[in-house]
């Protein structure tokens, strides 16, 4: 079996907290192979080639790579499958060279509603809520302006408002989104006449859940703390089923082909 290792990439931030809570979470992971933490952009020495080039310094083949991001329509997601040569394709507009490495390449899929995620979310709900049952709930997620990123936003949204409408008790859920920027008409005529609890889907506390999302809120009345999926020790637990969800099924094919 060729050895394998696990790469977390994460979008990167020039803010050094921020790049500590994935450390942080990264670093409860328990794991039997090389773990190492890269980033997009934005952290210097720590991009996705640098984490390539450390874990083929310790021999790994088999590169399992989890990008620690919420949803499955952000565009960071293919950008990040072609600089890791797993798209050939992409509706992106820039052109991004494959990052050379002998190493395979097993691309995961990112958060979207798995049910761990959804844990998180009860929780920060619960924080907030006074009755669900006299409220309505706003998730509010980066979203994106067009074609299948679009879709893809809007079923994760979709999903999870159904879901956390029905596990919570809410008398209502929806979403809005910053693109395509719907989140102050959506907020309007949702506060008008309900009490509003507003949960961000976000990775961590940043520029978009302390500027943005208040910034298209202000002069109404809502439920609001700001909080992300981070820090959250469901974050590790997300990663680590991915993880060990792989390195099963690798050992499933494995015992498959040597029985053949």
């Amino acid at each position: 079996m060729k050895k394998h290792g696990v790469l977390i990439i994460g979008h990167g931030s020039s803010n050094a907290s921020w790049v500590q809570l994935v450390d942080d979470a990264v670093s409860r992971l328990e794991v039997s192979v090389p773990v190492e933490t890269c980033f997009l952009e934005m952290v210097e020495g720590r991009l996705i080639e640098d984490g390539i080039r450390a874990l083929e310094n310790q021999g790994v083949e088999r590169i399992i790579a989890v990008p620690l991001f919420v949803a499955s329509g952000s565009t960071h997601i293919d950008e990040i499958g072609c600089l890791l040569g797993v798209y050939d394709k992409t509706q992106l507009d820039e052109e991004f060279e494959k990052i050379e490495t002998s190493a395979e390449i097993l691309y995961c899929s990112p958060m979207d509603d798995h049910p761990l995620i959804e844990e998180i979310l009860l929780e920060r709900i619960r924080q907030l809520s006074i009755d669900p049952s006299e409220e309505v709930l706003l998730l509010v997620g980066h979203g994106a302006d067009e074609g299948e990123y679009h879709a893809k936003w809007e079923g994760v949204l979709q999903r999870l408002a159904v879901s956390m409408r029905t596990r919570a008790g809410f008398k209502g859920a929806t979403y809005g989104t910053l693109h395509p920027d719907n989140l102050s008409k959506r907020a309007r005529a949702i506060t008008r006449k309900n009490r509003t609890v507003v949960l961000p889907l976000f990775l961590s506390e940043g520029y978009f859940t302390k500027k943005v999302i208040p910034s298209r809120l202000e002069g109404l009345e809502y439920l609001y703390n700001g909080q992300t999926y981070l820090p959250h020790p469901y974050v590790t637990q997300w990663m680590q089923d991915v993880i060990d969800r792989q390195l099963v099924q690798e050992k499933k094919l494995l015992k498959e082909r040597v029985s053949v």
